[in-house]
């Protein structure tokens, strides 16, 4: 069956509708749904926040027991197992729809086809596929997290329009506006977690934390309820107890070394860290390892924000999956800081990136882009 003009636009409301818990959700994904009958709407609902009600049992309270025979458009297939709420596929069945449109497929395992299976079992008529690419770029982290036991990785960078991050003395406050400053923080806010290394705690002195006085939405200070868990990469343990990411409220700050001194982490400790150990690898701590621990933490998405160093680390190694660049209208000179320590000797040994968005922030601009995977070009 091909989807009308109608069936379009309702999952196109869907899709709306899921981008409101973009800052809310995690872990769960963000999902909208829409109930129709006819070309008349019925009822809407979104995701909101994990443990309360999915999208379409909010949809369905919205319609008010008028679903009966009813079409239901939902951005993601409706959950089959009792989680914190209960199956979203029993709440269709028991309100009477008779269709049911998903955009994508559940990547969690204990779903992944099994709710449009009790759909089709009740005898609702199940389609699946109407505009899917949207559906899967409103939700990165968790169907990686779900498919491959990672999260999304994104790295945040700023820099010159001659590609400088910072002086040679390591001054790079503020390199970019408060407009972009602003944008930063909406990343922060769509993140699980946001990871740094101990150089730039060292440098900047961080909180990285969630600041609503920069964040420009009308609830900010809801969005930030939720503060990210912050990570410092730190192999010698050498935050200092008096640094702002001990200080600041948060989530919680997790510490990664490699050997911890006793003496040392019994203080990060009690100045409030969680302190795990990591495997050296060329180069520093094992990113990959800490990506599986923050996967098994239940991160979707994660922010990298550092220093030219460890971000040409996660570069080499593989974990990041975009770039968020923020270009500034200045020259810095030749002196300066390059925007990745990566060392590439040849243009055979250069990486090529597929740029998916370019678009003004203030006077800056924002330029995001992905690693091509070799045999994709």
């Amino acid at each position: 069956m091909h989807p009308s003009v109608f069936d379009t636009e309702c999952m196109s409301r869907a899709l709306q509708l899921a981008r409101r818990g973009l800052y809310t959700t995690e872990p769960n994904p963000r999902v909208g749904c829409v109930l129709a009958q006819g070309q008349q709407l019925l009822g809407e609902g979104w995701h909101q926040r994990a443990g309360e009600g999915h999208a379409e049992v909010n949809a369905l309270a919205a319609a008010g027991g008028s679903a009966q025979g009813a079409t239901a458009y939902v951005t993601l297939e409706p959950c089959s197992h009792f989680g914190r709420t209960a199956p979203c596929c029993d709440a269709l069945i028991r309100a009477g729809v008779s269709r049911v449109w998903v955009a994508m497929l559940d990547p969690n395992p204990l779903v992944a086809g099994k709710g449009l299976e009790r759909l089709r079992e009740a005898g609702i008529e199940v389609h699946c596929g109407l505009m899917e690419a949207q559906a899967r770029s409103l939700n990165p982290g968790f169907i990686k997290r779900m498919e491959q036991s990672r999260p999304f990785v994104r790295c945040k960078l700023a820099m010159s329009l001659d590609g400088r991050t910072a002086m040679a003395s390591g001054e790079s406050q503020w390199i970019t506006g408060p407009d972009a400053r602003s944008d930063v923080q909406r990343l922060r806010a769509r993140s699980s977690a946001i990871v740094t290394g101990v150089e730039s705690i060292l440098r900047d002195d961080s909180a990285l934390t969630l600041r609503p006085e920069q964040l420009d939405m009308a609830d900010a200070d809801e969005v930030c309820r939720r503060q990210p868990l912050r990570v410092v990469l730190d192999s010698e343990l050498r935050t200092p107890v008096s640094a702002k990411v001990l200080q600041g409220k948060g989530r919680a700050l997790l510490v990664c070394a490699a050997a911890a001194d006793p003496a040392r982490k019994a203080m990060l400790e009690a100045a409030g860290a969680e302190i795990i150990s990591l495997n050296r690898v060329a180069g520093g701590l094992d990113l990959d390892e800490l990506m599986a621990e923050l996967a098994r933490r239940e991160c979707n998405e994660v922010l990298l924000e550092t220093g030219a160093t460890l971000a040409g680390a996660a570069v080499t190694a593989g974990i990041v999956d975009e770039l968020v660049v923020y270009m500034a209208p200045l020259l810095m000179g030749s002196d300066a800081r390059p925007l990745l320590s990566l060392p590439i000797a040849s243009m055979s040994q250069s990486r090529p990136l597929q740029i998916t968005d370019l678009r003004a922030i203030g006077r800056d601009w924002r330029i995001t882009a992905a690693p091509v995977v070799a045999g994709s070009e």
